[in-house]
């Protein structure tokens, strides 16, 4: 049975783009946009390994859903350095409703064709995903 959820492609590039991030950290993050018309997840930016974590989030849309993943680099309490594959499903509540429901319709079976998500939010507006959220989720 044909549905929504099982009927949006990947790009092959949306993976490769992933594996490079987690196994060569080439890039800090990544942001990918349903293509509604072409039914398929596509990257939109990759950030550089340099960029802040502002950069990242001036990336996504005010008022459009998008997934991203980002490079989380973190400090233990016992001073050692680690980091963390953050899976961040960004809907705005501006955003429309078809949207929405588009991108949380295809939200688990995207994220399975990463592996290696370590942390997952759900952010619809900037504070939802800010760093310190992050951070307490990685603990």
């Amino acid at each position: 049975m044909a549905n929504a959820a099982s009927g949006m492609a990947v790009h092959d590039d949306c993976k490769l783009k992933f594996l490079e991030l987690k196994a060569k950290r080439t890039y800090r993050f990544i942001v990918y946009k349903i293509e509604e018309k072409q039914k398929e997840v596509v990257v939109e930016k990759l950030g550089e390994p340099t960029d802040s974590y502002e950069v990242f989030s001036a990336s996504l849309p005010a008022d459009e859903c998008r997934y991203a993943v980002y490079d989380f680099d973190f400090v233990t309490e016992e001073n050692v350095p680690r980091s963390r594959i953050v899976f961040i499903a960004w809907c705005p509540d501006t955003s429309k409703v078809r949207s929405k429901m588009i991108y949380a319709s295809s939200k688990d079976r995207f994220k399975r064709e990463l592996d290696g998500i370590q942390v997952e939010l759900q952010a619809t507006d900037p504070t939802e995903m800010g760093l310190d959220v992050i951070r307490s989720r990685t603990n």
